[in-house]
């Protein structure tokens, strides 16, 4: 099964790389998410949405998080995407972990559960393209605070 794997050196505290997917405020910043509705705790709910208009959302992630160890890890699993164009896809895993260098902090991010498919080809390949990306925008926005 195929899965996206993404890291980054980050040169801020494994906590803040950690609540910046968490915190409603972080997310609006550093990834524009325009809405959400998060549990920081297992079994807690995890839902973020994009491109909010008239007409209802555009995008819609969410799932559940199975693993929360506070500045270290988060995991969310049953993740479903949400796209009015496409079929909703899921269920998926999201895994987001750090690790403590000698001078900064490593997020290592993996995202599994693809399928086959026409749909399952466009996510894959845009999230292989997009998850670099947005890790360099999280870093660009940790390391000006």
């Amino acid at each position: 099964m195929k899965k996206v794997t993404a890291s980054i050196a980050i040169n801020s505290s494994s906590s803040k790389i950690i609540d910046a997917f968490l915190q409603p405020h972080m997310l609006k910043e550093w990834w524009n998410v325009e809405r959400c509705l998060i549990q920081p705790q297992s079994g807690g709910l995890y839902t973020l949405a994009w491109n909010i208009n008239s007409n209802g959302f555009g995008y819609i992630s969410s799932g559940i998080i199975t693993v929360y160890q506070p500045g270290h890890m988060l995991v969310i699993e049953k993740l479903v995407y949400l796209n009015p164009e496409l079929p909703i896809l899921g269920p998926m895993a999201l895994s987001i972990h750090t690790e403590q260098l000698e001078n900064a902090v490593s997020l290592y991010l993996t995202q599994d559960g693809y399928k086959e498919g026409p749909a399952w080809d466009w996510y894959y390949n845009a999230v292989k393209d997009t998850w670099p990306q947005v890790l360099q925008t999280l870093k660009i926005y940790l390391e000006k605070e």
